[in-house]
């Protein structure tokens, strides 16, 4: 028992190997979205970072149960991600910047879901059937479109992440950091960029299904080792 605890220790060390930059945001002036538009745009300048590129984007909620909506629309609901170089200075232009094309929204996003405010709600908005991943029919995160409303039908165009719920972006292609800004739209405008964390990373910023059969292989055998020696 010692030997398979050691083993799932050194797992989650693993991927704590990716090192992580956190950003500074500044809100835009303005806001955007579908109908009704109340998505506030934030902008951070990724050559702050200090790192020359960047694979990888995580946004973590951090709201601790405070602000926003129960049930499905619990956490951080996040309307669109954007990284561009046009410097903007209010929401529409963001929203209008053309976007560098390094984020897949299908095969290169992963979700960890958070939990929900009572009254719970089978899954959280805009995720898939099981409630672990992104629906981007739904969530359309390319697009600063989200329809600011909790009503069903009505809501649209974001995904809710759950109290301290996480999203994990592998990009498609390096990313120079210098002259580039990333945009994030957050429904409603309501604090919760402020009460998050979100950071960008020079490795993708979930490893590639490779890395973890060959280190599932190598640690499995150094376990299998220490079982034979305990």
């Amino acid at each position: 028992m010692r030997s398979i605890g050691r083993f799932v220790s050194l797992v989650a060390l693993c991927c704590a190997f990716v090192v992580a930059a956190p950003l500074t945001f500044v809100p835009l002036t303005g806001v955007v979205g579908g109908s009704p538009a109340a998505t506030g745009v934030y902008k951070a300048d990724l050559s702050t970072a200090g790192i020359g590129s960047i694979l990888g984007l995580i946004i973590q909620d951090n709201s601790a149960g405070l602000g926003g909506s129960p049930g499905q629309f619990s956490g951080f609901d996040l309307d669109a991600v954007k990284i561009s170089t046009t410097n903007c200075a209010d929401a529409a232009c963001a929203a209008a910047a053309p976007a560098l094309a390094v984020f897949d929204f299908v095969g290169g996003v992963f979700f960890t879901p958070g939990t929900q405010r009572v009254p719970v709600d089978p899954k959280l908005f805009g995720t898939g059937p099981a409630g672990n991943t992104v629906d981007n029919t739904v969530a359309t995160l390319a697009l600063f479109d989200g329809n600011s409303t909790t009503a069903i039908p009505g809501a649209f165009g974001f995904i809710s992440m759950g109290d301290n719920g996480a999203l994990f972006f592998n990009l498609t292609a390096p990313v120079t950091t210098t002259g580039a800004f990333l945009y994030i739209g957050e429904v409603g405008d309501n604090g919760e960029v402020a009460a998050s964390s979100i950071r960008v990373t020079q490795d993708p910023a979930v490893p590639e299904p490779g890395s973890f059969i060959l280190l599932g292989a190598g640690l499995a055998a150094l376990a299998i080792r220490r079982v034979k020696h305990s």
